[in-house]
């Protein structure tokens, strides 16, 4: 990632683990995710990866048997094998497992608090 993007970062990313699928139209693909953030996320690139950077995707992360996070997500860089993502959009529910996964990782609410409202402002 290049300077610029990390300064413009605004939100803290988690190293976290879970099974996770990428979509888009007919192709889906099962990929390792490097990170995530209340704003995206950072996977390893899949083999074959033939995805249309123009058009979104949809990311499913299950974080347990009965707790997803999907998310409306578009490509926004490409590189070193890792493709990372922006969240376009993310649904009430998702949100909140997302919200409190962070709350976790983080351990500080303050900071939290500081990022839902840089999400809101955004």
């Amino acid at each position: 990632m290049t300077e610029s993007h990390a300064d413009r970062r605004r939100f803290k990313r988690i190293a976290f683990d879970a099974k996770t699928e990428l979509s888009q139209g007919q192709n889906h693909w099962s990929v390792q995710l490097v990170d995530l953030s209340l704003k995206g996320l950072l996977i390893q690139r899949p083999e074959p990866w033939h995805g249309n950077p123009e058009l979104p995707f949809e990311v499913d992360i299950q974080l347990s048997d009965d707790v997803d996070v999907r998310m409306d997500v578009q490509l926004s860089h490409e590189q070193n094998g890792q493709l990372g993502f922006v969240c376009l959009h993310i649904g009430l529910d998702s949100i909140s497992h997302l919200r409190r996964l962070i709350e976790l990782n983080l351990g500080d609410m303050q900071e939290l608090e500081r990022e839902m409202r840089a999400l809101v402002e955004g």
